[in-house]
């Protein structure tokens, strides 16, 4: 059993933009941030992103064992290098997010990761969830709300994770905690890095637009972005989420437009499905703190910056880390599972009451 009080936890994120794996330590108590430790960060290499990427969508099947392989090693290599976590969140990598159908497949073997780390693993946290109704994410609004009380937030604010596919968790920090009604809003926006990462990948072998330096030679062609805004999709009351591969006709939008056009056109899109989904927010928040790998790209920023009503910036200017908090989210909510704290409610995947979901592996 854990002692109580704050203990130092150990998070591990592979994001669906593909880019590798983030690990960070924090010590929390599953309710309050004491503090921030040591992170790391392992890339993979083309060739396992390539073998990551034929895996996607997929259920089962050589693909994903293939995947799963490559998943359970980068997380070795990584882990391994930390000491002193007295446990450890493993979120694994997800494959497929299909919660009205098949379910939700994150692939890794936190038992097996347990025995080999000697340490206690909290995973497969999405599916209680999707099991009790809910949407299986985005999980980390939790984890949004200590971080708005660790910053001493005093005004209703937006965390904005701008990964593979973007989302939003609307926080009102006056509450006194994540689970109170009215304390979170939380939902997948749209499509996000996903779409622009697959282009580069498609026309030039590339995983991503650095710096946006494609989009910023680019024309957002309005017509694309707004055929892909009228799907059902985007008209539906939160909370909501995605698959990596919720729309996989976005190539064809802009297959005949220039490789600027369709960068940007992506990366506008992008932006727009942002702003479409504020729409949502029960009162205006005050600022939108940027996260995840979109906030690196200044094209991206600026449109942002220009279709909200409310100043936007990276979660630095706030001292959080933005290339580690999805791995710190999965720290802190290891453990919550572990003290029966829940990790989701009704305002934040849809399911029906307050869920602790994740299964605990001991060494």
């Amino acid at each position: 059993m854990l002692k109580g009080g704050a203990i130092t936890a150990l998070g591990a994120m592979s994001g669906t933009s593909l880019d590798g794996v983030d690990a960070a330590m924090i010590i929390t108590d599953g309710s309050r941030i004491e503090s921030f430790g040591e992170t790391a960060y392992r890339s993979y290499s083309d060739a396992e992103r390539s073998t990551l990427r034929a895996a996607l969508g997929k259920w089962d099947g050589p693909e994903v064992d293939a995947a799963t392989d490559i998943i359970m090693q980068a997380h070795l290599d990584l882990l391994t290098g930390f000491k002193d976590a007295q446990i450890i969140g493993f979120h694994g990598q997800t494959l497929a997010h299909d919660p009205r159908g098949r379910g939700t497949l994150q692939i890794g073997d936190g038992a097996a990761l347990a025995t080999a780390l000697n340490t206690p693993v909290v995973w497969d946290f999405r599916t209680c969830d999707v099991q009790l109704g809910g949407e299986g994410a985005p999980l980390a609004p939790y984890f949004h709300f200590a971080c708005a009380k660790y910053i001493k937030a005093t005004e209703p604010l937006c965390f904005l994770n701008l990964g593979g596919v973007g989302n939003i968790t609307w926080v009102d920090p006056a509450k006194s905690g994540p689970e109170v009604a009215g304390a979170l809003l939380a939902f997948d926006t749209g499509p996000a890095n996903a779409p622009i990462n697959d282009l580069m990948q498609r026309r030039f072998g590339k995983p991503y637009d650095k710096n946006g330096a494609l989009a910023r030679g680019g024309t957002v062609a309005m017509g694309a972005l707004e055929l892909l805004l009228d799907e059902p999709y985007f008209a539906r009351i939160p909370p909501k989420s995605l698959d990596r591969n919720a729309f996989p006709d976005m190539m064809d939008l802009v297959a005949e437009l220039s490789d600027e056009d369709a960068a940007a056109t992506f990366t506008g899109i992008c932006a727009a499905a942002v702003a479409r989904g504020m729409e949502h927010c029960p009162i205006p928040p005050a600022r939108v703190l940027v996260t995840g790998g979109g906030r690196h790209n200044p094209v991206l920023m600026q449109m942002l910056a220009v279709s909200l009503d409310c100043p936007v910036m990276p979660v630095e200017e706030v001292g959080l880390d933005g290339d580690m908090l999805e791995a710190q989210a999965f720290a802190h909510l290891a453990v919550r599972v572990a003290r029966g704290l829940p990790t989701s409610g009704p305002s934040t995947t849809g399911v029906r009451a307050l869920v602790g979901g994740g299964e605990i592996s001991r060494p």
